[in-house]
Formats: C-alpha cells, structure tokens, sequence
C-alpha cells in the first residue's frame, strides 16, 4: 500500500514559519542552495515519522476564514493543550477546537502564522 512519505508547507514569509515550528516542536531547517527551498527534519529524536521541505509561496495565503479545505497533516503531541497554548503564543490561531474522538484521543486543528493548517492529536485510545 502505497505510504505518504513526505510533506510540504508553503510559505509566504518563510522565516516566520521556520521560527514558529522551530520553536514549538523543534524542526530542524536546511536550506537547499538558493532554491528558496528548505529541508525539514521532523524525526532528530528517532521517533517514527515524516520529514518534509518548506517553499516560498507562490501566492497569497489561504484566508483565516475559509473552512478547513486541505490535505492535513497531524502531529502526535504529548498534550494538545500545552501545544495549543505555545502555538497561539507564536502567533497561530485555532482552526477546529480541541475535541475527542473515540478511541484515538483529543484532537485540534491550528492555522500557522501564515495560515497552513496542521493537526494536534494527543493519543489516548481509551477515550469514549
């Protein structure tokens, strides 16, 4: 079964969003030459995941009051509160509140300082 191996953000204002996921899961980013193109290392810690790049936006950003419309990505985090709480402090805003989902944990939707929509799931499969 074919398996997604890498994602993609697009930015307006890359520093920006370098230093927001820098900040709040500690990303690693490499610029690859002067392409306007960096790499993203997600998985320093050895866990399981995915690694990505960052792009300079070709455009203007998705509107912070469009529905949610896209292909998410989600973070597993250890609290999706704690995270909310950093995240709104670097400059996101909430796109779906936090709520359970049965059997899988609690879930949340942000939008990054330039609007990309990412997801919070904090495991815990014994929620009802």
């Amino acid at each position: 079964m074919p398996n997604i191996i890498r994602f993609e953000i697009h930015a307006t204002k890359p520093q920006l969003i370098i230093d927001f996921y820098s900040t709040l899961f500690g990303w690693k980013f490499t610029p690859v030459a002067s392409m306007g193109y960096w790499r993203i290392d997600t998985s320093g810690s050895g866990a399981p995941g995915i690694d990505g790049g960052l792009v300079q936006r070709p455009g203007l950003p998705p509107a912070a009051t469009e529905t949610v419309n896209a292909f998410i990505c989600t973070v597993q985090v250890e609290s999706v509160e704690k995270i909310l709480g950093n995240a709104i402090a670097l400059g996101a805003v909430i796109a779906l509140q936090t709520m359970t989902v049965p059997g899988m944990g609690q879930l949340a939707y942000i939008r990054d300082p330039d609007g990309n929509v990412l997801g919070l799931l904090e495991f815990d499969e014994s929620v009802v």
